[in-house]
């Protein structure tokens, strides 16, 4: 959640100096500059877009309707009224014997004039339509007729076989909210959280904002909407997430993981073969745009632009801000094992290689008994470091070690094997996961490169999991993806009998070839000043993972609730009890309904979640705070319906988590696992008196269950939970109390 962490970070001086804002050139340059990076996009994308911007007419279409002018013609009917002639008197005169094809070149215009205008007024009609919003405010289950006449509407105009970019054309643009009902909205999140000395100072400097400043700087926002697709999206991007100078590791990077109870095969090599040919095929469909797009209600398509860099990309860093580095194709993928990287290519002359040969590749790599070279073992912990100190170290490694970093900064992605097994164990479970948790964020924090924009994990005993980079896409991204990877190498691909990938090796594929880095003894210092802040950042991490199976999101269903706005008042009441006091709470939402959209915060505590809190615990005083210290994410699930999730229930990611937002704050992040389980992800830092993950895990538990109990079926969860509570003979893979993981501490990895 980095851009949690950066609203902790910039803390405004706020002053009624009555200072006015006036007309920028730097400012009206970056909105120039905006919109320039917009249509270079655009132009990088031509090809694709000429595919899919007749969408949803399509070539057949051209041709139905040269066909229907012609056979006009033939019957003597002038369909244009008079325009082909016209057309026909503009074309060269080449003589008597070409008048037949001068017709026909002149009926071919008019078609393709006609069909681009029918496009045109398509697209624009669906635009319209869906800029309607209005359904979003509709009870659930109940559907005006405004919205049932909108859904059959955009069904008329949205075509079929939509491909993935198919809708980019017709994506209204993000409206600019008025800056009245910005402050406005401002000011009502800020109110549970400021005495009211406190608030009348800062509705007085919202005031004075308001006469003096908004004015021109919502002219200028309203520029760069008209000029740009989106008014806010590469802000976001260079703000929030570039210029950041923090380390990746835990304050922007987010994890992944593996079926929770499942583990298809123990062979460590078979799982990362499947694994990486899965990624493959789905980076194979993305570039044919096979993926469908997202559709809400099965009608209402949600932005695609966020797919394009989830392959080949890495964030470069720099002095004052990143960048990022896309790559059109790339054909290996870059491995670490042990401390020594390699270079695996995916592809052979007759295409993507087998499972079964990526699988012998990756053997080859855990039976290479050749040890790692001086300073190799922990370069990667550069990633982890400082961004401006990790920019400066990059120029001297890339002198001296170009080619090394260009084949892992080059790669489609990263693989991590690593030595050690993770994953949901028996004998002590809750503790299992945590420590799962804590190596899918931070590792060892010198075995992941966290500038690319995912690394694929594979623990020794064929566990998974993914280490994302945040930039370049939101969650829901990844997680289709994910989603798509764990379906397609489990249900598709399968494993033999004895745990392989299915098929024959390939003996006549070369080695995977060893990356040399020739590094001077100067940059040894450098890694181990990374290193040594990687591994005191890593050691800090207080993660606590627990499913919650006492209920999920059937009972929430029966109690007519949005399963959302249960979860987070519950998150409320919790870290009420927890903290004693309330505090902003950063809940990410997506912008994806319009064009080039990516993330918003929705402030879920708001002065009634207060008034409920207060209501359900009777406190009689509170105490409050300015940062955000609890920020929340729901992971989306089945995203991709490549098997029946009812037939196979444990079939399911157990979803992933994020770093804290604040050193006395709490990361928290949920996911819906089927119908009556829903699975929590907790952070914190140790080195916090005021925070406890596990601690923290408690007060949701009995919260959702006190929450729970206001409802007449949820009566009965509360009782049993109380009298089933420490018993020893749980089935272990249900982990129906979270007594059970009370306070096991997470033993950081010794160096």
């Amino acid at each position: 959640m980095a851009e949690a962490h950066q609203a902790v970070g910039f803390l405004p001086s706020l002053t009624s100096d009555r200072a006015e804002v006036e007309f920028s050139a730097p400012v009206l340059q970056e909105i120039y500059l905006s919109g320039l990076r917009s249509w270079k996009r655009h132009l990088a994308r031509f090809w694709n877009d000429f595919l899919t911007g007749m969408f949803p007419a399509s070539p057949l279409s051209w041709l139905f309707l040269f066909s229907a002018i012609q056979l006009a013609l033939f019957l003597q009917l002038d369909p244009s009224l008079g325009l082909m002639e016209k057309i026909k008197e503009l074309l060269p005169d080449w003589g008597g014997q070409h008048h037949r094809l001068q017709g026909v070149l002149a009926a071919a215009l008019f078609a393709s004039c006609l069909w681009g205008a029918l496009i045109f007024t398509l697209h624009v009609a669906l635009r319209l339509l869906l800029s309607y919003h209005g359904w979003l405010l509709e009870p659930h289950g109940a559907m005006s007729s405004l919205t049932k006449t909108w859904l059959a509407l955009v069904r008329i105009f949205s075509g079929r076989h939509p491909m993935l970019f198919s809708y980019q054309r017709s994506l209204p643009r993000q409206p600019v909210p008025s800056v009245q009902d910005t402050v406005r909205k401002y000011l009502e999140s800020v109110r549970p959280v400021l005495s009211d000395e406190d608030f009348d100072y800062t509705a007085i400097l919202a005031q004075e904002f308001l006469r003096l400043q908004a004015s021109l700087l919502q002219w200028y926002l309203r520029l760069k909407s008209w000029w740009a697709s989106n008014y806010v999206s590469d802000w976001w991007e260079e703000f929030v997430y570039l210029r950041s100078r923090n380390s990746l590791m835990v304050n922007s990077n987010y994890y992944m993981m593996d079926f929770l109870y499942v583990t298809p095969t123990p062979v460590q090599a078979a799982r990362a073969g499947n694994a990486v040919h899965a990624l493959l095929l789905y980076r194979l469909r993305l570039n044919r745009q096979e993926i469908l797009p997202t559709l809400l209600m099965g009608m209402r398509p949600l932005c695609s632009a966020q797919y394009e860099k989830i392959f080949n990309t890495t964030r470069i860093p720099g002095v004052l801000k990143d960048h990022i580095r896309h790559l059109r194709d790339s054909r290996h993928v870059a491995v670490f094992h042990r401390g020594r990287f390699f270079r695996v290519g995916t592809h052979s002359q007759s295409g993507l290689l087998s499972p079964r040969a990526l699988e012998q590749q990756f053997q080859r790599i855990l039976d290479d008994p050749s040890p790692a070279c001086p300073h190799e073992e922990h370069l990667a912990a550069l990633t982890a470091a400082p961004r401006d100190m990790w920019a400066q170290v990059r120029r001297s490694l890339k002198t001296q070690a170009e080619d090394a970093l260009e084949a892992v900064e080059g790669a489609a992605f990263f693989v991590s094997l690593d030595s050690e097994p993770q994953g949901l164990t028996r004998e002590d479970p809750a503790a299992s996961l945590d420590d799962y948790a804590h190596a899918l964020l931070a590792g060892r924090g010198h075995d992941r490169w966290f500038d690319k924009s995912f690394t694929l994990i594979v623990f020794s005993n064929g566990k998974l999991g993914l280490s994302v980079e945040h930039s370049w896409a939101d969650c829901p991204i990844s997680g289709h993806m994910w989603e798509f990877t764990l379906a397609t190498e489990c249900f598709q691909l399968g494993y033999s009998a004895d745990g392989h990938c299915k098929g024959h090796p390939d003996p006549s594929l070369p080695q995977p070839q060893r990356l040399h880095w020739d590094l001077p003894d100067k940059m040894h210092l450098l890694i181990s000043l990374a290193l040594r802040g990687a591994k005191t950042l890593s050691g800090d991490i207080d993660c606590h993972v627990f499913p919650f199976s006492h209920f999920g999101k059937s009972f929430i269903k029966r109690c007519h609730l949005s399963s959302d706005s249960f979860i987070q008042m519950a998150l409320q009441l919790a870290h009420f009890r927890d903290r004693g006091q309330f505090c902003l709470t950063y809940e990410s939402t997506m912008t994806r309904l319009f064009l080039e959209g990516r993330t918003e915060t929705v402030r879920s505590c708001m002065r009634e979640a207060c008034n409920f809190v207060r209501a359900m615990d009777d406190k009689e005083k509170t105490v409050h705070s300015e940062q955000w210290q609890l920020a929340t994410s729901q992971i989306p699930v089945q995203q991709v319906h490549l098997f029946d999730v009812h037939n196979y229930p444990d079939y399911v990611s157990s979803g992933g988590g994020f770093g804290p937002v604040n050193d006395h704050g709490y990361g928290v992040s949920y996911i819906f696992m089927g119908n009556d389980t829903i699975t929590f992800h907790i952070s914190s830092k140790k080195s916090s008196t005021k925070t406890d993950s596990h601690r923290l895990g408690q007060h949701i538990e009995a919260a959702l269950l006190d929450v729970a109990s206001l409802f007449q079926e949820g009566q009965h969860l509360k009782r049993g939970c109380r009298e089933l509570g420490e018993d020893s003979g749980h089935r272990v893979n249900s982990l129906p109390c979270h007594t059970r993981g009370s306070r096991t501490s997470t033993t950081p990895t010794s160096f």
